[in-house]
């Protein structure tokens, strides 16, 4: 017969086990439906979250670094990077913000670090906006407040909705002959270092395109400028310049700009890289990550 110490080792044992990271057993409660995770290392929890299409293998610098110290919590967006859409079609961007918030509470993960990268830095400026307990730290990488004022300074969320349905509609719609033309043309101006490009294309078209083409949309019609100033979570914005975009004063300013109404932001910018910083200068990103999480 078990003794009753013997029947709660076992019944630990049993609790949610993700790649060798133990989880509390309640996790079992809650299973995502919008993203799956992976879990790595051991320490101080961190959650990354990957942008629009892409794999959560985007951080795989971060987990050879880091898994050694923190636990981290590898998020892959449904429909992404070959990952199955497994949710109703609909929104995407406001359902994950509320699968993070229900994840990080199943779990019993007090108040992590958030990395988002591109869309998924939108992502973590959400969550940290409504689920402010939910999170104890930001850093958004390469990822503005409102993306379409990066093109028309005086546009708004209601002005840019017209032409991203349309874009939304028509890369829906795109022979996959297009839209790979169409990605690789992209990828020239994502990532820097050309041995890299590929990787980021085959991520896009390994994406269910529906997915993708509603994320886009979300991204170019979402304006939290106005939501910076309630947003209490210490944010540390990472962006990328290269002489190659503008002006070394016009890119500053640009980001600044936009994250204005919040005056304590943390800003780190990143030369000789593009938007995938952690793909074109991997060292700078890394010492960048360490400094976020000290």
């Amino acid at each position: 017969m078990f003794s009753i110490t013997r029947k709660l080792a076992l019944a630990s044992l049993a609790a949610f086990l993700i790649n060798g990271a133990m989880l509390p057993a309640d996790a079992q409660t809650f299973t995502p439906s919008r993203f799956s995770v992976e879990v790595r290392g051991e320490g101080p929890d961190v959650i990354l979250i990957p942008g629009l299409g892409s794999s959560r293998d985007v951080w795989s610098a971060q987990v050879e670094a880091l898994a050694g110290t923190h636990r981290l919590h590898l998020v892959q967006i449904n429909g992404f990077a070959g990952q199955p859409v497994g949710a109703p079609a609909g929104q995407v961007i406001a359902p994950v913000v509320e699968e993070l918030a229900r994840y990080i509470e199943a779990n019993e993960i007090e108040r992590p670090a958030i990395i988002g990268h591109s869309m998924g830095g939108l992502t973590g400026l959400m969550l940290a906006r409504a689920h402010p307990e939910r999170v104890g730290r930001l850093m958004i990488v390469d990822s503005l407040p409102f993306y379409s004022a990066l093109f028309n300074p005086q546009a708004t969320a209601a002005s840019v909705e017209p032409r991203a349905r349309a874009m939304r509609d028509q890369i829906a719609a795109m022979e996959d002959a297009a839209f790979a033309a169409q990605q690789n043309i992209g990828a020239a101006r994502l990532v820097l270092t050309p041995s890299r490009r590929q990787t980021v294309v085959d991520w896009s078209l390994a994406s269910d395109r529906a997915t993708f083409a509603q994320g886009m949309y979300e991204v170019m019609t979402t304006d939290m400028r106005g939501e910076l100033e309630q947003v209490a979570t210490p944010i540390t914005v990472v962006y990328a310049f290269d002489p190659t975009m503008a002006p070394e004063a016009a890119v500053d300013g640009l980001w600044r700009g936009q994250y204005a109404a919040k005056a304590d932001v943390r800003f780190v910018r990143i030369d000789g890289a593009y938007h995938f910083v952690m793909f074109d200068q991997p060292a700078a990103f890394q010492a960048a990550v360490a400094d976020f999480l000290r």
